[in-house]
C-alpha cells in the first residue's frame, strides 16, 4: 500500500530494513537464546547514521521526525524486537533531554548518542510504581551544588549498558506528584549500581536491570528544566515514545505474516499447501488487515505529531493500543497457522509471540493507554454540551 512516502524516508527505512535482514535475522535467534546484548548490531546502526534520527543537526544527528523514526522502528523490529527495543530505549532516554534539555545539556549527551558511541535509558519505574507512575519513592535533595539521589528504579531497559539516564526522582517529597523533578547520571557517577540481568519471557537481546542510588551524587546542572517538572517531563517523553512502540508492533507482526505465510505455501497436507485451505486463508487475512490498519494509524499519528499539536497524548496512545494488541494476535494466529512447527524454537515465530506480549505492557500498559484515550474522550466531549 502506498503511504506517499518521500524518497528520503523510503530510503531511511530500506537501510533499516537491510540490517535487519542481513545483519540481524542471521543472528537473532543466538541472541535470544544467549541473551547477548546486540552491540554489534548497534555499531552497525551507528555506522549507517541512524542513532541520531531524531536528534537535532546541531547536535549531530539527523534532525528527522516521528515518522522517520517509526518507519526505522519498524524496519528493525521485521529483525528482532529485541535489538528494536534496545534501539528505541535509548531514544526514550533522550527524549526528556530533546525536549527540555539546556543547550549546554544536549552539548554534553547528544553528540554521543547520535554518534552510537553511548546509549541512554529512562529510569522511571520502581518497585512500587509501575502504572502508578506518581508513586515513585526515589529522592533527590539539594545539597549545596549537588543533588544526592536514593532509590531503585526496575525494569529499566538498556540499564547496565548505558551511559546516561534520565531519572525521575522526588526533590519535594511533600508535594506528592508535583515534586517531582528529571536529572540526569551518568554511569560513571558515584553512588549508581545496577541489579542483576532480569530473566526475562521475550525480547531477550534487551537487558533489563534495576538502577539502584545509594548517595548517588551529581552536579545541581544535571536537573531538566526546573525542580517540580518529572511527571510532565515523563508524560510527555512517553506521548512522543508511544507510536513507536506502535511502530515496533507493526514490524512484529509483519513478519510473523511473512513467516507464516512462506510456511503455508510450503506445507502440504491432504494433497495440497495449507495456503489453499480457506480455514488457513482466512486467519492469513486478518493477520494482513490488521497489520495495514496498524500501519496506516501509526503512520498517521507519527505525522500528526510532526506537525507539532499542542497535545497528541490520546492519538499517542490509540497508536500504542491498537498496534500492540494487534501484533499479540497476529503472532499467537502465526503460531496456529503453523500448527506443532510454529510451537518449536527452529521456527521464529515462537519468538516472535513471546516478544508481542511485552508490548502490549512497556510505556504504560494497554489498559492505562484505554485509561488515557477514555480521559481525553470525556474532555472532549464535555466541551460539546
Amino acid at each position: 500500500m502506498d503511504y506517499l512516502l518521500s524518497e528520503e524516508q523510503q530510503m531511511l527505512q530500506e537501510l533499516a530494513r537491510q540490517i535487519a535482514h542481513e545483519r540481524i535475522k542471521p543472528i537473532r535467534a543466538e541472541l535470544d537464546e544467549e541473551e547477548i546484548f546486540p552491540w554489534d548490531v548497534m555499531a552497525d546502526l551507528a555506522q549507517a547514521d541512524l542513532c541520531g534520527t531524531v536528534i537535532p543537526e546541531a547536535y549531530g544527528g539527523l534532525e528527522l521526525g516521528c515518522l522517520e523514526n517509526c518507519l526505522v522502528l519498524e524496519a528493525l523490529a521485521e529483525g528482532c524486537v529485541g535489538v528494536a527495543t534496545t534501539y528505541a530505549a535509548s531514544f526514550l532516554g533522550a527524549y526528556p533531554l530533546l525536549l527540555y534539555g539546556t543547550d549546554a545539556q544536549k552539548h554534553r549527551y547528544l553528540p554521543p548518542l547520535a554518534r552510537g558511541e553511548a546509549l541512554a535509558a529512562f529510569a522511571l519505574t520502581e518497585p512500587q510504581a509501575g502504572s502508578d507512575a506518581a508513586a515513585i519513592q526515589a529522592t533527590a535533595v539539594k545539597d549545596g551544588d549537588f543533588y544526592v539521589l536514593n532509590g531503585t528504579k526496575q525494569w529499566i531497559t538498556n540499564a547496565g549498558e548505558a551511559e546516561f539516564y534520565t531519572v525521575i526522582a522526588l526533590t519535594d517529597r511533600t508535594k506528592g506528584v508535583r515534586g517531582a523533578s528529571a536529572l540526569m547520571v551518568e554511569k560513571s557517577d558515584p553512588g549508581i549500581s545496577f541489579g542483576k540481568k532480569e530473566k526475562k519471557m521475550g525480547i531477550r537481546a534487551s537487558t533489563t536491570r534495576e538502577v539502584i542510588l545509594e548517595d548517588c551524587r551529581i552536579p545541581k546542572d544535571r536537573l531538566l528544566s526546573k525542580e517540580g517538572m518529572g511527571f510532565i517531563i515523563t508524560m510527555k517523553t512517553l506521548d512522543l515514545a508511544r507510536p513507536g512502540a506502535g511502530a515496533l508492533a507493526v514490524g512484529l507482526a509483519q513478519s510473523a505474516l511473512d513467516e507464516a505465510a512462506a510456511f503455508a505455501k510450503e506445507r502440504h497436507q491432504f494433497g495440497a499447501p495449507i495456503f489453499s485451505f480457506q480455514a488457513v486463508q482466512h486467519l492469513l487475512a486478518d493477520i494482513a488487515t490488521n497489520v495495514e490498519a496498524a500501519r496506516a494509524l501509526v503512520y498517521s499519528v507519527a505525522r500528526h505529531i510532526d506537525s507539532k499539536p499542542k497535545d497528541y497524548s490520546k492519538e499517542g496512545a490509540m497508536a500504542k493500543l491498537f498496534a500492540t494488541d494487534m501484533a499479540m494476535k497476529a503472532t499467537v494466529d502465526a503460531v496456529q497457522v503453523m500448527g506443532g512447527h510454529g510451537y518449536m524454537r527452529e521456527y521464529p515465530v515462537e519468538k516472535m509471540m513471546r516478544d508481542a506480549k511485552i508490548l502490549q505492557i512497556y510505556e504504560g500498559t494497554n489498559q492505562i493507554m484505554r485509561n488515557v484515550i477514555g480521559l481525553a474522550l470525556n474532555k472532549e466531549y464535555s466541551k460539546k454540551k
